[in-house]
């Protein structure tokens, strides 16, 4: 990257090439880990078995494919995670607002000193990693030794402890409030960045005429923020089976497994802790071709509804 740098300075180069030779370390990362990882897609058509070259295993076609449908019990492992992650996901676009709002009333904090603090506070959590979250849940809400179970029986108000973590009832919410906790203030910093994009006239015109706050944000914020809302809610769309396993991996056990199982998670159960590669590579494709496709059909619809395509 440093030389690139260097000829840039020492070339007289057009601008555009400048940009482009910015950009080409970028592309070629992109390329590296997102493109060329999927030659892998090959093990889906063959019955791999690990320590054996690809090419000495048989070639099976669309049978892992065949198999997920075809098979009672793989139909009823598949409907069941496709539950949770349909749910799931549907849950967290429901909330995908709340960045939004969040943004907008820390705009509104007049006290730089307050809102910077709260900032900082609510983005901290986006650095933990899960495992830390975890234990973090375990030091709360853990049956015996848990803050929130032991000041409860201290109370008087229950006699033993709530099984947060080991229940499947409230799993689909728990894991909500645990990802908005972690991800709302990070989420906003976005927000924040398109606030500051907005004409300030705006508002001092708005305020001549008379508008109080609220009629502000309603006239000017949100809709000023809508275009912003709308591609992440479209991006949203496109990864709404691909919600990734770290949260879900480290908090499932065999009590809430049934409901906190997701795409994602599933495949590596099959395909890795299962040894099924095969099995968990054909999964992962189907679970890429449906997003590609709801990725498509949101761009195609907020193009019709909104007369404005993201791509």
């Amino acid at each position: 990257m440093g030389a690139i740098h260097l000829l840039i300075k020492r070339k007289k180069l057009k601008p555009g090439v400048k940009l482009f030779l910015g950009i080409l370390p970028f592309i070629l990362a992109y390329v590296i880990f997102c493109y060329l990882p999927l030659t892998g897609w090959s093990y889906a058509f063959y019955d791999y078995r690990p320590g054996r070259q690809l090419t000495d295993c048989e070639f099976v076609g669309l049978r892992y494919f065949t198999n997920m449908f075809e098979n009672p019990v793989s139909r009823r492992e598949l409907l069941r995670v496709m539950t949770n992650t349909v749910a799931m996901s549907a849950m967290g676009l429901m909330t995908s607002f709340l960045p939004m709002f969040f943004a907008i009333m820390l705009n509104e904090v007049r006290h730089r000193k307050y809102r910077k603090f709260v900032q900082t506070v609510t983005t901290i959590p986006n650095f933990i990693s899960w495992i830390l979250v975890f234990a973090i849940a375990s030091a709360m809400f853990s049956v015996e030794s848990g803050a929130l179970n032991v000041l409860l029986k201290e109370l008087g108000i229950i006699d033993q402890g709530l099984n947060i973590l080991g229940t499947s009832k409230h799993a689909w919410l728990f894991m909500l409030l645990l990802g908005l906790w972690k991800g709302l203030g990070w989420s906003s910093v976005i927000y924040m960045s398109s606030l500051s994009g907005i004409d300030q006239e705006l508002y001092e015109a708005a305020s001549v005429d008379g508008a109080s706050r609220f009629q502000r944000i309603r006239y000017i914020t949100i809709p000023g923020l809508m275009p912003t809302f709308v591609t992440l809610f479209i991006m949203g769309i496109g990864n709404f089976l691909n919600m990734g396993m770290d949260q879900y991996y480290v908090f499932s056990n065999a009590f809430n497994k049934e409901k906190i199982e997701v795409l994602s998670l599933y495949t590596y159960n099959v395909g890795l802790a299962g040894n099924n590669i095969s099995r968990g590579t054909a999964i992962g494709m189907m679970q890429s071709a449906i997003a590609l496709v709801l990725l498509f059909a949101s761009n195609m619809l907020s193009g019709k509804i909104r007369e404005e395509k993201v791509f």
